[in-house]
């Protein structure tokens, strides 16, 4: 019955996500149709016309209106403009997870389940009535036993088995992309969402995010100017994370931190060089620093929650970054191009002079832009969208750090206009350039190249003697891979039928094969006038993809 009841609700889902995207895709087609009743169908949830809005737009509000499961996977997709594109990573950014609170016996009864002990005994007091509702939980306001003003995170009834549900049905449909799209193949849909599930998964489990904010508070624990909630581990569990509740200004309200008086730029570098720090010193970083996560504490502190999307720099990613960043100020397109290619996932057609040619372009026209005046988040922007053009797709990593700064620098200029995140990245080409150099950093590299060549001179005596042997026995065996000749053999097939129907034809014609009108075999006729048929939107094909490939 459990299975049975398994299945219905995913064909249910599947129907409901069959119909909203179907609602959003014809809205476009539909926009020049002055008829209410059909505009009246094409709208959002909330009551929007779909009819004038983007295609960028209407696949936000269809994932909005889907539910948790696809606002994340929007969230995610925001951050990989390789894959999606830069205009819709831009508006997936736009994507609220807001969504309506639980009623408070179930909010009560999750707290009696993880704690095993009533809301009252946790806390002095806990207000039923949420100060925020996100697609994964909610957020209340308490008072420990100590006196202390808490935030509790509340993770929603049942989220779990929603989650699960939608995850599969993801996985279906991207294993159904990858066998029967050629072209959605290239950008390996079903890795995607295999990397979404893990992603979504750890967010299922507060744990996580707790062990987050420790890290985040012991890495700045010198400095005076950051700060992040400090966690109640004792009344923290899998689905319910209490940490202290932060008083400041969201820098989102600007009308409320001009109103302080403070220095915003000021501020803005604060906040900049934080995440600077995290990225090129710690190597884990926040990776959502949206306005609506980030406060103005007291002392013009910088207050920092959400902590549940991190990226992570390992030292083979961190050489890479440099390098690219190295490669920029000099500018060398070469050595960007051969960086993008052995890091990224190239398609085997790729013309790599072109891509040389087209990138030199584009750092030309920013390297004569004064530090005060360069578009950082323009020419990252321009170059990923040069890298999607030609089916390049960058490893999960490194297109989360692209997508950090670009966000970094936009939620910094809301602050204050006049910020500059080119100006404080300056110092770290210096460090990283002289991190190159450090015979610390060369000691290392030569000791890994050294246990590189040991470890194959140790392996290549037992390979060979295992390719000697498997050849002696007949069992060695050479696997070549063809791609994309799937229309070249068509067209070979089709070439070959053509030519054996036309010949075939031809003797038939010549020798008079009954049934014959005239001394002319009308099988023989027909056949020629069918292999002609045949042949010519062949060659039609073959002359169109000789001008494709000159």
């Amino acid at each position: 019955m459990n299975v049975l009841s398994q299945i219905e609700g995913g064909a249910k889902r599947l129907s409901e996500i069959i119909r909203v995207l179907t609602k959003y895709g014809i809205a476009g087609w539909l926009s020049d149709v002055k008829i209410d009743w059909v505009a009246k169908i094409l709208t959002s949830e909330h009551g929007e016309r779909l009819t004038h809005r983007s295609m960028e737009e209407r696949i936000r509000l269809a994932l909005t209106e889907l539910g948790t499961t696809t606002i994340k996977l929007g969230q995610m997709l925001s951050t990989r403009p390789d894959l999606v594109g830069v205009d819709l990573a831009q508006e997936l950014t736009k994507l609220q997870s807001s969504t309506p609170p639980d009623n408070p016996d179930d909010v009560l009864e999750t707290l009696q389940s993880e704690f095993g002990a009533s809301a009252n005994k946790a806390f002095t007091s806990f207000e039923t009535k949420p100060i925020a509702s996100a697609s994964i939980g909610q957020v209340h306001q308490a008072v420990l036993s100590t006196g202390e003003r808490v935030a509790v995170k509340v993770m929603h009834k049942d989220i779990e088995e929603r989650v699960h549900r939608d995850l599969d049905l993801l996985a279906f449909l991207a294993d159904l992309m990858e066998k029967h799209s050629p072209v959605l193949r290239q950008y390996r849909p079903a890795a995607t969402v295999r990397h979404f599930r893990q992603t979504l998964l750890r967010e299922l489990d507060y744990g996580y995010e707790r062990r987050h904010l420790e890290e985040f508070a012991q890495n700045f624990r010198r400095d005076s100017t950051v700060h992040f909630p400090e966690v109640s581990p004792k009344w923290s569990t899998r689905r319910v994370l209490t940490m202290e509740l932060l008083d400041g200004i969201p820098i989102s309200d600007r009308e409320a931190l001009k109103a302080t008086g403070a220095d915003l730029t000021e501020y803005a570098r604060r906040g900049a060089t934080m995440y600077l720090e995290m990225i090129f010193r710690d190597g884990f970083y926040h990776a959502d620093p949206h306005p609506g996560n980030l406060f103005m504490l007291s002392n013009n502190t910088v207050g920092v929650v959400d902590c549940g999307m991190v990226g992570r720099i390992d030292e083979s990613l961190r050489t890479d970054i440099e390098s690219i960043l190295l490669a920029s100020a000099i500018p060398d397109a070469e050595e960007i191009v051969e960086i993008i290619c052995r890091m990224g996932l190239v398609p085997a057609e790729l013309d790599t002079r072109e891509l040389k040619r087209d990138l030199s372009e584009i750092l030309a026209d920013y390297t004569s832009q004064s530090i005060d005046q360069f578009d950082l988040a323009g020419a990252l922007n321009r170059v990923t969208d040069l890298i999607r053009s030609y089916h390049i797709v960058l490893p999960q990593g490194f297109a989360m750090f692209f997508k950090t700064l670009i966000m970094l620098e936009g939620t910094a200029q809301q602050v204050s206009p006049a910020f500059s995140l080119t100006e404080l990245l300056t110092p770290y080409y210096k460090k990283a350039a002289k991190r190159r150099l450090s015979p610390k950093r060369l000691l290392h590299e030569t000791a890994r190249s050294y246990r590189d060549w040991h470890r194959m001179l140790n392996a290549l005596p037992r390979d060979l003697t295992n390719i000697i042997s498997r050849a002696r026995h007949g069992s060695f065996e050479i696997h070549h891979e063809h791609r994309r000749l799937e229309g070249t053999v068509d067209r070979l097939v089709k070439g070959i039928l053509t030519s054996a129907l036309f010949i075939g034809s031809s003797m038939m014609l010549s020798s008079a094969v009954p049934p014959v009108i005239k001394e002319v075999s009308i099988l023989g006729a027909l056949g020629i006038l069918a292999s002609l048929v045949l042949a010519i939107p062949l060659l039609l094909t073959i002359r169109k993809s000789t001008k494709n490939r000159d």
